[in-house]
This record gives C-alpha cells, sequence and structure tokens, in this order.
C-alpha cells in the first residue's frame, strides 16, 4: 500500500469526525442558477383568456347544477330554471374555450378514444361529455315545460356530477408541474370548489326572486369562508412560491377576488333577502370574484414556471431537509 493510499482513509475518519462536532466546511454553498436565466421547467402554452375562463365557467355550471337541483327539490321553479339555463351556458362556453385552446375541436374528441383514471383530462373530457347534455336536457325540459319526469332525472344526472366537474380543473392545474399549481395540489381543488360554489350563488342572487334567494346567501357567505380558508393553508403549503400569488398582475386579482367575494357575500347575507338591486349588485360581485380568483391562479402558475428559483429553491429545501431528518434519526 502506498503513503497516500495509507493515508486516505486516515484523512476521512478525521473529516466524519469534524462532521460530526459541528465543524462548518471552508467552501461556500453555491447558489442556484439556470442555463442564461431561462426557465427551468416549460410553462403551460395555454391561453389565459381560454384555459382560465374554462376553469371558471365549468366551476360555475357545475355547482350551479346542484344549486338548481336543490331549488327544483324545493319548489323554487324560478331558480330552477334560471340555473339549469345558465348552467347549460356555462358548460357551453367553458367546452367552447377548452376546443379553443385545442385549436381543432377534432383534438378533443380524440381525448374520448380512451378513458385513463390517472389522467385528469382524460377524466375531465369524459366528465364533460356525460355531464353536457344532462345539463342540456334538465334545462330543455325546464323551459318548455315538457317530459317533466325525464327532466328531473337529468337534473339529478347533472346535480351528481357538478361537483365534479367544479373541482377536476385544481387536479388539472395541480397535476402539472408548475410551482405554484403543484405545491399546492391538496389545497387547489378545494379553492376551486369553494370559488364554484361563490359563483354559483352569485348566479342565483341575480336571477332568483328576493324570497328564493335564502339558500343563494349561505352558500356565498360560506363559500366566502371557505375560499379565505383555503387560500391561506394553499399559502402556508406552498412556502416561498406563495409569492407568486401577492405580487404582480396575480397579486391584484387575487385581492380584488377578496374584496368582490367577502363583499357580495357580506352585502347579499345583510341585505340581499329585502332588495332586489342589492342581491343583484352582490350577485354580479361575487361572479367576478370568482372569475378574479381563477385568472389570479393561473396568472401566479405561469409566473411561478418562468421564474426559476420557484423551482430550484423549494427541491433543494426538500433535498436538505430530508438530508436532516435523515441525519436526525442515524
Amino acid at each position: 500500500m502506498t503513503g497516500t493510499e495509507s493515508t486516505a482513509p486516515r484523512q476521512s475518519r478525521r473529516w466524519n469526525r469534524g462532521r460530526r462536532r459541528g465543524e462548518q466546511p471552508m467552501v461556500p454553498k453555491a447558489d442556484f442558477a439556470s442555463y442564461y436565466g431561462r426557465p427551468v421547467i416549460k410553462a403551460p402554452s395555454w391561453e389565459a383568456r381560454d384555459i382560465a375562463g374554462y376553469f371558471f365557467l365549468g366551476g360555475l355550471a357545475g355547482a350551479g347544477s346542484l344549486m338548481a337541483a336543490g331549488a327544483h327539490a324545493t319548489g323554487c321553479g324560478t331558480t330552477s330554471t334560471a340555473m339549469k339555463v345558465s348552467s347549460l351556458a356555462a358548460v357551453s362556453l367553458s367546452a367552447a374555450a377548452l376546443i379553443h385552446d385545442l385549436g381543432r375541436p377534432a383534438r378533443f374528441v380524440n381525448m374520448l378514444r380512451v378513458f385513463k383514471p390517472t389522467s385528469p383530462m382524460s377524466v375531465g373530457s369524459w366528465l364533460l361529455s356525460a355531464y353536457g347534455p344532462a345539463a342540456g336536457v334538465a334545462a330543455a325540459s325546464a323551459v318548455t315545460g315538457r317530459l317533466p319526469r325525464v327532466g328531473a332525472g337529468a337534473t339529478g344526472a347533472a346535480a351528481l356530477l357538478g361537483p365534479a366537474v367544479a373541482s377536476y380543473t385544481g387536479v388539472l392545474a395541480a397535476d402539472t408541474a408548475v410551482p405554484a399549481w403543484h405545491g399546492a395540489h391538496r389545497e387547489l381543488p378545494y379553492l376551486f370548489v369553494a370559488s364554484a360554489t361563490a359563483a354559483a350563488a352569485g348566479m342565483a342572487l341575480v336571477v332568483a326572486p328576493p324570497r328564493e334567494t335564502a339558500p343563494a346567501r349561505c352558500a356565498a357567505l360560506l363559500a366566502a369562508v371557505a375560499e379565505q380558508a383555503v387560500t391561506k393553508a394553499a399559502e402556508r403549503s406552498l412556502g416561498m412560491v406563495a409569492e407568486t400569488y401577492h405580487e404582480g398582475r396575480a397579486g391584484t386579482l387575487m385581492n380584488a377576488a377578496k374584496a368582490l367575494t367577502v363583499g357580495g357575500a357580506l352585502a347579499a347575507a345583510l341585505f340581499g333577502g329585502r332588495n332586489r338591486a342589492v342581491a343583484a349588485a352582490s350577485g354580479l360581485a361575487l361572479l367576478a370574484g370568482s372569475a378574479c380568483t381563477r385568472f389570479g391562479v393561473f396568472t401566479a402558475g405561469i409566473a411561478s414556471a418562468e421564474d426559476p428559483k420557484y423551482t430550484v429553491v423549494p427541491q433543494r429545501e426538500g433535498v436538505e431537509a430530508a438530508a436532516a431528518h435523515g441525519g436526525g434519526a442515524g
């Protein structure tokens, strides 16, 4: 054995003893960098108007069908019919926005060639294909007064599928590598459901007579509370990535969403049952707040994908935390 080879184990043992005594290495920790400052991951090529609009309209449709079924069951005919029509219009516009972003209608049809439970896009395509006809039959029966039993069955089917339609877009976004979405993969579907409920309650306040708005006013208040609570939980999960929800255009949209949703819910709860104009104004504020939430989440996601630090720093912190935990366990 040579002299160099014999000293190597002793140097290794001294280095390990030094680390156990808490000595710090002399070489400074390297900072992260990306190739010429370019993003580490590729941001989605989705158009904000199409996909954020698709998120909002799908949520409005799904939650609206659930509210329409409740109104149908309690004999609130005016509210039930109006919500069925609004849900049909919303899901139609939502599908149109999705197809417009895809570029060709045939691409949507191609997604129906297989059913892949592990793909949120595949599941969502099938959900829309099943929900759309149910919502259409329910609305047509309510408007024409024909085939009431078929219409009631379609109303129930749309209500059963509605929550999935309202929430799956949150799963779809969280399933990507976008830091501001994937980092909140547990909270994002709940945020979308709360936002969709606020939008549906807002639509009911706009179209329903004041005597039938009590359920909508209650739903609006619960949705506003839930949305703020879930947003706070998502920010805790995101850590430093939560900055993207407070800065730039995303920050402006999220602040507007909070003001519109909370203000609309409070106004509806306090005055919406007595004043038709206040109820309608509160409903419009809730609809606008829900739209701002979806566009704010979308904008924050794109911003987080375009800045490499939101990809690299959380990954490094995760590795260091896992190493520290492993070292402590050892």
